[in-house]
């Protein structure tokens, strides 16, 4: 729990994940607790690389969404970061969002060719995908702690064995998510939920500052605000 984290960087395509490992990953998703046991996921592992590149050619809209919520998250520096306890570097993505009025850019065209930059460089792609019949939509608080669930499940198991892992949300976004579909063919009651990249990468590992508030910043013993817990 503690190594696991995003890895944004390119991976070796031409290293393939172990059979017997991504076995061991599917496993892990196949435990993930669901709500009343439903089991409301399937997974379609691409590691085609001509599957890949189709999915990588696809171009992501603008995100208002990381626009105007996730900026807000960005530190500027190590001291920003550190005083907060919560969010991200900004040196951690792209230069130019490390202004801070670099969320104007978001919606450039480098953010429009974002999954090609990430999809090819990896060794497998698996795309999750749920049951619109089963509830697991928007509002559907359970089912999205569901898949939640199978996500942190696939991330640990992945970051044991060592392969590098990350989770792309934007293909949940419909107009993403529709031609994931269609190039997939994937049947029109199952919407797509999210993917999670896997892969060893090309260089070193880069080290960035992670921050976590402590257990007494975010516990209360008993009723709201009362402390106890050190």
């Amino acid at each position: 729990m503690w190594q696991r984290h995003s890895c944004r960087a390119p991976f070796d395509p031409d290293r393939k994940i172990r059979e017997h490992e991504l076995q061991r990953i599917l496993d892990a998703a196949r435990w993930s607790p669901t709500v009343h046991n439903a089991q409301n996921f399937e997974i379609i592992v691409v590691d085609d690389k001509r599957r890949l590149k189709e999915i990588s050619a696809i171009q992501l809209p603008p995100s208002e969404t990381f626009d105007v919520d996730d900026f807000r998250e960005l530190s500027f520096s190590e001291a920003e970061v550190l005083r907060h306890k919560t969010g991200l570097l900004a040196g951690m993505f792209p230069a130019s969002w490390q202004e801070e009025d670099g969320g104007q850019e978001l919606g450039s065209g480098a953010r429009r060719t974002y999954l090609g930059r990430t999809i090819p460089m990896c060794a497998a792609l698996l795309v999750v995908i749920y049951d619109s019949r089963m509830r697991c939509a928007e509002g559907d608080t359970l089912g999205n702690m569901s898949l939640g669930c199978v996500m942190q499940n696939v991330w640990l198991m992945a970051e044991s064995l060592g392969i590098s892992t990350q989770v792309l949300s934007a293909v949940s976004e419909i107009e993403i998510a529709n031609r994931v579909r269609r190039l997939l063919d994937v049947p029109g009651h199952m919407n797509v939920a999210f993917a999670v990249r896997l892969g060893y990468r090309v260089t070193a590992s880069e080290r960035h500052l992670r921050v976590r508030r402590g257990i007494e910043d975010f516990t209360h013993r008993n009723r709201y605000a009362q402390r106890g817990i050190e």
